[in-house]
């Protein structure tokens, strides 16, 4: 007998009559998936908490920005990619020095930031990614690593509508978060 009790036969049976149509659509998902590229532009504004206005003092800067983000999508679930931010604005910022406690305030100017990700895509709408890059500007260059969510609401012909929200902790500098909104388009995709 492959059940002790009919119970527990019972609550099987209606357990994987429930399941099924899930594990189904999985399948279906699963099968009808093509690996892709896909291009996004995304425009948003950075914030940096450790900013200085133009006497000195500590202010909160939000600055306008671009994002550029290449992915490939390799699995449902899985993606990696290039996502490149650019700030569009001369700033100042106060930065940690080697040993933590100093701090000293330097100028950016038009930083870029690109970083490599990976991506796993938690359902239909939502991807969270992680990966690490550097930020670079004629002053100075810094190593980061890069967090962040997106919300994806897909449209007809491969488009795609997205919400961004992304943190970058740059190493022994400062940190930036940013958020925006952009629209992409897939390649490759059937």
């Amino acid at each position: 007998m492959l059940f002790k009790s009919s119970k527990t036969g019972f609550f099987l049976f209606c357990l994987n009559l429930f399941l099924m149509p899930f594990k189904s659509l999985a399948q279906q998902s699963e099968e009808s998936f093509t690996p892709h590229h896909q291009l996004a532009l995304v425009l948003s504004h950075a914030h940096v908490f450790e900013g200085r206005n133009q006497d000195g003092e500590r202010e909160v800067l939000s600055l306008p920005a671009w994002g550029i983000d290449y992915t490939y999508h390799f699995s449902p679930k899985w993606a990696a990619g290039l996502h490149t931010d650019f700030i569009i604005e001369k700033f100042a910022v106060e930065k940690n020095l080697a040993g933590g406690e100093e701090k000293q305030t330097i100028e950016r100017s038009y930083p870029i930031a690109p970083a490599l990700v990976g991506i796993y895509k938690l359902n239909g709408h939502w991807s969270f990614l992680l990966g690490m890059g550097g930020e670079f500007a004629k002053e100075e260059d810094f190593l980061l690593t890069r967090a962040g969510a997106e919300y994806g609401y897909e449209l007809p012909k491969g488009w795609e509508v997205l919400g961004s929200f992304g943190y970058d902790f740059k190493w022994n500098a400062y940190d930036t978060w940013t958020i925006g909104i952009g629209i992409a388009k897939s390649f490759g995709r059937k």
